[in-house]
């Protein structure tokens, strides 16, 4: 199994802004359930730390191969979520890890 984890730091003028990024970032992630082969799960939260070295937003997703993550990366529903959120991201950080659980 391969777990996928993503974290992103959102842009925005004000906070009203950064909270809109956030809120549509996870929506935009979530409407990925259950559409993409070989994707065990995915969960996406909202930092609720606010500390500043924090990340906005993550993504933890696990997916039953390095392969099935490979056709997810090129699935056409993420290119589109990669779309949507593709000017509200400053910052993104990624880890790929295989597992035995």
């Amino acid at each position: 199994m391969i777990k996928h984890i993503v974290m992103w730091r959102v842009g925005g003028s004000s906070e009203q802004e950064k909270t809109d990024s956030k809120n549509l970032l996870k929506q935009a992630f979530e409407s990925l359930n259950g559409k993409v082969p070989g994707m065990r799960m995915l969960e996406i939260g909202i930092d609720a730390s606010r500390v500043d070295y924090a990340c906005d937003v993550v993504l933890y997703s696990e997916f039953d191969s390095l392969d099935a993550l490979t056709a997810y990366a090129n699935h056409p529903e993420h290119l589109r979520v990669k779309g949507l959120i593709g000017e509200i991201r400053i910052a993104r950080h990624q880890v790929d890890y295989e597992t035995t659980g």
